[in-house]
């Protein structure tokens, strides 16, 4: 070996070896495990003052722990703000974090951030509301239309196939909507509009609600005689089941929602692992609950929330 390639190289080991003196740790290998890098994850939901969404938490929490290697970053807005979940999304990206689980509260207006999260490396995974002409891998939640169909079976059965509803029934025709109402993730507007509705529509067969905000407290069903007038409602987190049982609520359909966190951080980690989703469309189904399952939904559900 020549002198001057002697000292380059004798130069570089001790470069290397005050670097490690120092507590510096060098940079992990191409093939290292990824055991080896902790990956940091945003989870970011709709709001948080809607507390479906706590169980989300708990799940993308429970996978991170499983996991070993992740990181969960989770931050929404207080109130269901898209202003504000866009300021959020946005963050995360500058941060550079390993991955993102968002969802939507205007799948549209978020798409474009979605797309600039994909160009810098980010994969994106959506949950429970999706950004359908975004660059995100892979959504998993409801497939709506699916629910919705289940729920307006459930109505015609309540009625008997006719009467007045809140949405299209093609296989029954003598069931008429009356009115649509946008209640922006709302539970105090939906408990107004419940009230006002049902003082319109004196003869209203059924309440349809594609979301939860109607069970997510007590009051406010408090309008509705369930005597002529029944109500059908997504979600079952409590006190949902409790009104079903006082005859409030008819039926219920349950989200997946500690999935709603595990599921796409398993997806993200596994995507860093090289592994793709066998489809971007993940439906998670959903689960009729009624007077008749109420008990055994609810069993089940105290396991959930144990974890086990």
């Amino acid at each position: 070996m020549r002198p001057r390639r002697m000292a380059a190289t004798l130069a570089l080991l001790m470069a290397a070896l005050a670097c490690t003196a120092g507590g510096v740790a060098p940079a992990p290998s191409p093939g290292a495990s990824a055991a080896t890098h902790k990956y940091r994850f945003a989870v970011i939901p709709k709001s948080l003052d809607l507390p479906v969404f706590n169980y989300a938490r708990v799940g993308a929490e429970r996978k991170a722990k499983e996991l070993g290697n992740v990181e969960i970053l989770w931050r929404g807005s207080e109130t269901a703000d898209q202003l504000r979940q866009k300021e959020i999304l946005e963050s995360f990206i500058t941060q550079g974090v390993d991955g993102i689980a968002i969802s939507c509260l205007n799948g549209d207006f978020l798409t474009e951030t979605i797309d600039h999260a994909v160009a810098a490396g980010i994969p994106v995974v959506t949950w429970d509301a999706d950004a359908p002409k975004s660059k995100r891998v892979a959504f998993y939640g409801v497939d709506d239309v699916a629910a919705g169909r289940i729920m307006g079976e459930e109505a015609a059965r309540l009625l008997g196939g006719k009467g007045k509803v809140a949405i299209i029934l093609a296989q029954h025709p003598a069931m008429k909507i009356v009115e649509v109402y946008d209640i922006k993730e709302d539970p105090v507007r939906c408990a107004e509009i419940i009230a006002s509705g049902g003082r319109r529509y004196p003869d209203l067969g059924t309440w349809i609600s594609v979301g939860g905000w109607p069970v997510f407290t007590r009051n406010a069903l408090e309008s509705v005689d369930p005597a002529r007038t029944k109500f059908i409602s997504f979600d079952t987190i409590p006190p949902a089941p409790d009104l079903l049982r006082e005859g409030k609520v008819q039926v219920l359909l349950g989200q997946k929602y500690f999935a709603w966190g595990a599921e796409p951080v398993r997806i993200l980690a596994e995507l860093k692992a090289g592994k793709q989703p066998p489809s971007p469309i993940i439906d998670s189904g959903v689960d009729v609950v009624t007077m008749a399952n109420v008990d055994e939904y609810v069993a089940g559900w105290k396991k959930l929330e144990a974890g086990r």
